[in-house]
């Protein structure tokens, strides 16, 4: 009795399921990835660039989740410890808290991570307030998941894993997503070499980008001399300042005492200038007010404080 030949073809799991199933069972598949998650098992991603800050938007969004809910679910992926990390959605988890509610809607992804990492960096650099330092810390971490895909190889073929559309340096790929130039991306990453009191002073306004920049190639304890002397001076360097520290401690010259010459010339009006934060005068601005019509509400708003505290005067005498 002849045996029958056994075939070798056999059809992919993966395969049978596309075949036998409707495009409704398959929206059922992708539901079922999202799902209500305790807010005490979610934990923030590793080192998020992003602060996450209790104002005006902030009291917004949580009113709004009040009243809707969340409407986009957050991003996350599952640890082996079995909680959860979240990629994007910080922000909606904070105002879950402040909301008083107990779980996040989110979905449950499967990535690595440099891919958890650019698309951190992509959701959050949607914001319409980013502060220098968030950029700095954001570019580089995604440049740097970015190297690391490129010199991957696929499974496929071997060959090193680079983006279809786009070819040459990380760098100039991120420059064509983000639309900032190849150079002013360059600048950002710099400053992650300052020292957290100067790139403070970067983020309040206070140091500008081109100066931050030559100071970062300055050595930690130079760079502390500064922060001293622009404490005692009340003033931060120019950029042709920052040119010439750079341009002696290239040449080995810069000690404590040549920053402290350069630090004590004498810039005009410098010392009479009034630096506000941004952040926190933007907490006081109505949104329905113009970004170029911000120093003429501030004005308007101290000559009516001033009238008030004159009115009050008269009132008391």
């Amino acid at each position: 009795m002849p045996t029958g030949k056994k075939s070798d073809f056999t059809l992919p799991t993966t395969a049978l399921d596309d075949l036998f199933s409707t495009q409704e069972m398959r929206d059922d598949a992708k539901l079922s990835k999202i799902r209500d998650i305790p807010l005490s098992e979610i934990d923030p991603f590793p080192d998020h660039p992003f602060q996450v800050r209790d104002d005006e938007d902030m009291l917004q969004l949580v009113e709004s989740i009040k009243e809707r809910g969340v409407i986009t679910p957050a991003t996350v992926t599952q640890k082996e410890d079995g909680r959860y990390e979240l990629v994007s959605g910080h922000r909606r988890k904070r105002a879950c808290e402040l909301a008083g509610m107990d779980t996040l809607r989110c979905e449950v992804v499967d990535l690595s991570r440099d891919e958890a990492t650019i698309l951190m960096v992509e959701s959050n650099c949607q914001r319409t307030q980013i502060l220098p330092s968030e950029k700095a810390h954001a570019y580089k971490m995604r440049l740097d998941a970015m190297k690391r895909q490129a010199g991957r190889p696929s499974q496929e073929n071997g060959a090193p894993v680079v983006p279809n559309s786009l070819t040459g340096k990380s760098r100039d790929i991120l420059a064509a997503e983000s639309g900032e130039s190849h150079e002013q991306i360059r600048r950002y990453v710099r400053l992650n070499e300052l020292v957290p009191e100067l790139l403070d002073y970067v983020d309040e306004g206070r140091i500008k980008m081109r100066p931050a920049v030559e100071l970062s190639y300055l050595s930690e304890e130079c760079q502390r001399d500064v922060v001293e002397e622009i404490d005692l001076n009340e003033s931060t360097p120019s950029h042709d300042q920052t040119i010439r520290m750079r341009k002696f401690y290239d040449e080995g010259k810069l000690t404590t005492e040549a920053i402290q010459a350069i630090m004590s010339e004498e810039k005009p009006n410098q010392r009479e200038r009034i630096v506000l934060r941004g952040d926190k005068v933007r907490q006081l601005i109505p949104k329905s007010i113009p970004l170029n019509q911000t120093e003429d509400f501030v004005c308007k708003a101290l000559e009516h404080y001033n009238k008030f505290l004159k009115s009050r005067a008269d009132r008391s005498r």
